[in-house]
């Protein structure tokens, strides 16, 4: 049955080898297959340097594209990150076009297929059209079933063209003419240049992944890694691919071949050597299109899920996926495989890439410039703004160079796009993008709704492995309060242990506080509290745990900024962080209310019975482990050894002893006593190690 995309979320299950393959696979098709015979009509022996100059505007593209991915790891990728820091009209501009030039991308890997097909079967316009149909469909039903089996189907795919290209590169190094490159520069450098615009297509499908970030599992490392290992596998095949089919196949015939490949591997290994490339072109346009139809497909879901287009395409079909934007996506990839010309069209789709690549790299100066804390990317453009203004001016060299159509196709989808937004998108957004606030800093007018949203995609992302969310959890103080105690003497012993340990004055952290809480900055919400500020001169992030049994009355903001009297708040979080780190302090608190919106943490925090079990409430399971010394117990054994003379792993820590309802700051010459529970925090893997050793109990 189908289901809202407001209560159905895109489940997180691709991992590192599934987005290699996906950007690779959605990258190594017709670029490889067809246009090398192309390319080399336009520009001869120099069609290897080419695609070494389409690759170099990719490089900031690509950086750029990766940092606005991690910091806003959604689906729909190019017209997400351009809605949210142009805004909507631009995020209509390019995600339609986007869109349109994915699903151009993918009809024209599906006439590429037919192409190599022919070369063993009658050629015939009415075979190659159902070839091309039958397998659309066979990729949206694979795609229906989710993003991971089509990922698995996609690891296959990539495995098997990565084998036969590397085979094909072995045997025809050694074959390569070199007399063949002679008059390398003859076709001169205006037609160099052109035709690097054009083969620049070649290398779009390795960010297309980007636009499935909201189902990659920890998009913060993944990733940077696949996207980047993607980037470098293209360039070097490219370049290898086209200096062996230069070296061995003769200028004449190479010129305007639809089969280039298949006549190369023909030159060095005969028939067989065409075989098998062909089962490589196979595989290649199987995977583009697969790759391209869960790409293309995230588009309209996530534009209707902002109002841009119709709502039932945000709706999720009963296996977690977009069902309706899948069909709508290969309803047009059949559209016009049957009734257009996919090989011309998407010849000219490299000038509108480019364009939108040029907004990208705009986009993250936006975002920068913004001054929106809750903007947190886990990679950063390096040359900043350099590079990112490189990025913006580069690609209309080439757009300009490629000559008079592709720049009319491109204003054509800008306009379309226009045109859409005004007669139907306009009237039903009110979002404005990070330019605004951009503006905002020279006194004009911003737009908070998008802070809310990015502060959103943080506590989705959760906690960096460097941020001491754990350690500053197991150091809290924590304060119980009486049943006749208010808020405001909660504030005051909290900023009295906050001195203890900082050295600033107690009434700082109260007037920081009460500032807070009474202009609305303190969220409160389901019963809990959160305080925050900065603070000059710190070297790590504080937190002080506030527990009322009989609850509290606090006069402040809720998560919404709003005014409001809040009863019945039985925890408030004191949380305090470096000011040079606002971002580290977001994901701090992201986490907290994340565990805070968990059904039973009120009831779990109203029944822990001593600090222990109070910490323990917010410290990440595979971060910690409690040990009890037990007669007959797995730890038994550590009853009687000092602290300093445990086999504990170099990447743990114990933080506290738990002894007859007292809780212990452990030493080294601390001796540990049979029924003492012990909480050790540390890296995954040694947790791990812990957990087989000793178990685990939870009780005190």
């Amino acid at each position: 049955m189908a289901q809202s995309a407001d209560t159905v979320k895109l489940t997180k299950e691709l991992r590192l080898l599934d987005v290699y393959a996906l950007a690779t696979g959605a990258t190594l098709s017709a670029g490889l297959f067809l246009l090398p015979g192309i390319a080399a009509g336009q520009a001869g022996a120099a069609i290897t340097l080419c695609y070494l100059i389409a690759a170099i505007p990719l490089v900031p593209a690509v950086l750029c594209k990766v940092e606005l991915a991690t910091a806003m790891p959604k689906a729909g990728g190019t017209y997400y990150f351009l809605d949210r820091s142009l805004g909507p009209l631009a995020g209509t501009v390019g995600g339609i076009g986007t869109w349109l030039a994915l699903i151009l991308k993918t009809s024209f890997a599906l006439v590429g297929l037919g192409a190599y097909v022919s070369l063993y079967l009658e050629p015939s316009p009415l075979l190659t059209k159902s070839i091309a149909v039958g397998f659309a469909l066979l990729f949206a039903v694979v795609n229906v079933l989710g993003a991971k089996k089509t990922a698995v189907f996609q690891r296959l795919l990539v495995g098997g063209l990565m084998l036969i290209l590397t085979i094909f590169s072995v045997l025809g190094l050694p074959e390569i003419d070199p007399t063949a490159f002679s008059g390398f520069f003859d076709s001169g450098p205006d037609a160099i240049i052109a035709t690097a615009g054009t083969v620049y297509i070649s290398y779009v499908g390795v960010t297309k992944v980007i636009s499935v970030a909201e189902e990659i599992k920890d998009p913060e490392r993944t990733l940077p890694r696949a996207v980047f290992l993607s980037m470098l596998t293209a360039v070097v095949i490219y370049l290898v691919t086209t200096s062996v089919m230069v070296g061995v196949v003769p200028m004449a015939e190479l010129s305007g071949s639809e089969t280039p490949m298949a006549q190369a591997a023909e030159a060095i290994a005969g028939k067989l050597g065409m075989a098998v490339i062909t089962l490589a072109a196979v595989l290649a346009f199987f995977s583009v299109a697969n790759a391209g139809i869960l790409s293309a497909s995230r588009y309209p879901m996530a534009m209707a899920g902002d109002s841009l287009l119709p709502p039932g395409l945000a709706r999720l079909g009963g296996r977690g996926t977009p069902t309706r934007s899948i069909a709508l996506s290969v309803g047009v990839v059949i559209a016009i495989v049957l009734f257009l010309d996919p090989l011309g069209i998407a010849k000219l789709a490299s000038s509108f890439q480019l364009f939108i690549f040029a907004l990208e790299c705009l986009a993250v100066i936006v975002m920068r410039e913004s001054g929106l804390s809750s903007y947190d990317p886990g990679f950063r453009t390096p040359l900043y703004p350099w590079l990112p203004l490189f990025g913006i001016f580069a690609p209309f060299f080439l757009i300009a160079a490629m000559g008079l159509m592709p720049t009319l196709f491109s204003l054509a989808l800008v306009a379309g796009g226009i045109a859409w937004y005004w007669t139907y998108a306009k009237g039903r957004v009110e979002r404005r993008g990070a330019v605004f606030h951009v503006f905002a800093r020279l006194g004009e007018q911003r737009h908070e709704d998008l802070d809310s949203e990015l502060r959103g995609i943080l506590k989705q992302k959760g906690l960096r492995d460097d941020d001491p969310f754990d350690e500053v959890v197991v150091t809290a103080s924590v304060v119980d309060l009486g049943a006749d105690e208010e808020f405001e003497r909660l504030v005051g012993r909290a900023a009295s242990a906050l001195h203890a340990k900082t050295g600033t004055e107690a009434q700082t952290f109260v007037d920081g506080f009460t500032e807070g809480t009474k202009t609305g900055a303190t969220p409160v919400s389901k019963g809990v509290a959160l305080p925050h500020m900065h603070l000059e001169g710190l070297e790590r992030p504080f937190l002080v745990l506030g527990r009322s049994s009989v609850g509290l009355t606090i006069e402040g903001g809720d998560v919404f900024g709003q005014q409001t009297t809040t009863d019945g708040v039985h925890a408030v979080f004191f949380l305090v962080s470096p000011a040079g780190d606002p971002s580290q302090h977001l994901r701090m608190l992201a986490q907290l209310a994340s565990r805070i919106d968990e059904d039973r943490f009120i009831e779990e925090w109203l029944g822990a019975t001593n600090e222990v079990q109070l910490r323990e409430i917010f410290l990440r399971n595979e971060r910690y482990i409690s040990i009890e010394l037990n007669p007959g117990g797995p730890a038994e054994a550590l009853a009687g050894l000092r602290v300093r003379d445990l086999d504990l792993p170099e990447e743990c820590l114990m933080v506290a002893v738990r002894r007859a309802g007292r809780t212990l700051v452990p030493r080294g010459e601390t001796v540990l006593l049979s029924g003492d529970r012990l909480l050790v925090i540390g890296e995954p893997g040694p947790i791990s190690e812990l957990y087989a050793r000793f178990g685990e109990s939870r009780a005190v």
